[in-house]
């Protein structure tokens, strides 16, 4: 009867110890392809316009959420671009919904792990009229700064 307590002693104790994210090395099952990027979208054309985009891997897909601090009353249309905002491609490779009162969320049928492998940039347009002329682009890519995350202490 000792020896089985002391096995589900030992069983619980290994139990416990799994996931729970101290020592031992890192055990996170997530990897650095699951995590969301942030993009700085940066004014263009002397626009006023500026924000984020954040790219926040779906399986095969990505959703976007643009986020622009400055915006125009009118709706923005948005698109990630092949190149960089200094070598813009000038066909969109996938739209995304008009920024609208500053926000725009959009899923795209590609995956974050392709749009990272390649060059592309995330492009804001003055309106639907004035398609030529850029307000906002950020440059996609693992550099970008990563999804912030604010935490507390219950001191402060």
């Amino acid at each position: 009867m000792k020896g089985v307590l002391v096995g589900a002693a030992l069983l619980v104790g290994l139990a416990a110890g799994c996931g729970s994210g101290s020592g031992g090395g890192d055990r996170t099952t997530t990897s650095s392809r699951d995590k969301a990027i942030l993009v700085q979208l940066q004014e263009q054309n002397f626009s006023g316009e500026a924000g984020t985009a954040t790219l926040t891997p779906q399986g095969s897909k990505t959703r976007v959420v643009i986020e622009m601090a400055s915006y125009a009353a009118n709706p923005q249309p948005a698109h990630i671009h092949e190149g960089t905002c200094a070598h813009l491609s000038f066909a969109p490779a996938f739209p995304l919904e008009d920024v609208k009162v500053g926000r725009s969320t959009t899923v795209v049928n590609v995956s974050l792990e392709t749009l990272l492998k390649a060059k592309y940039a995330i492009n804001v347009h003055r309106s639907a009229k004035k398609m030529k002329v850029y307000v906002a682009c950020g440059d996609i890519s693992r550099n970008a700064a990563p999804t912030p995350t604010v935490t507390t202490s219950e001191g402060d």
